[in-house]
């Protein structure tokens, strides 16, 4: 179950100045949430998503998966959980590390919608990202089995079986809605 705190006083520059939670709090128009822990499905989904995208992505330079990575940007401060970032837009330190701070939204952002989470918060985070650049986002649902796609200025189209998924631009990756949730099955 989420738990939300409304705090009116509570502005987003001292949001992130508390400490970090597990799981995460996000602050969305002046109130904080708390994340749902995730749980078995929802954790394997996320790593093989960050995975697959990293195999094909990361050593060529063209993307990058992140997963649960707090991203501040618009007002708010969510904590998807996955993001990809195109690798221009990864913020590097002058040492060429990795910053801990993204105050900019993912290109890609991918929820993956646990037991008693609200399906319209969730959405919102998406529509919130694709208001301020994003290019793609999707809302796995392992429940029903289906994966809404969303895209600036489209309506979001639903995708199940061995439809074809629609990715960031750029990744050499070909994956279809059975081919996630085959992630969830054991290796025989």
């Amino acid at each position: 179950m989420v738990t939300s705190i409304i705090t009116p006083q509570l502005s987003l520059e001292d949001f992130l100045q508390l400490p970090e939670t597990k799981p995460a709090r996000e602050f969305i128009d002046g109130i904080i949430t708390q994340k749902p822990m995730p749980q078995g499905k929802h954790s394997r989904l996320q790593l093989k998503f960050c995975n697959a995208i990293n195999e094909v992505a990361e050593d060529r330079q063209i993307a990058m998966a992140f997963p649960e990575l707090r991203c501040t940007f618009g007002g708010r401060s969510i904590v998807p959980d996955a993001v990809v970032f195109t690798w221009e837009r990864i913020p590097f330190d002058d040492n060429g590390e990795i910053e801990n701070a993204f105050n900019i939204y993912p290109d890609w952002i991918v929820e993956i919608l646990s037991p008693q989470q609200k399906t319209t918060k969730v959405i919102r985070n998406i529509l919130h990202c694709l208001k301020y650049g994003s290019q793609l986002g999707w809302l796995v649902d392992p429940e029903e089995r289906i994966i809404l796609v969303f895209q600036p200025e489209k309506l979001p189209i639903e995708f199940s079986g061995g439809e074809l998924l629609p990715i960031l631009s750029g990744l050499e990756l070909e994956i279809t809605v059975d081919d996630v949730f085959s992630w969830l099955k054991r290796k025989v």
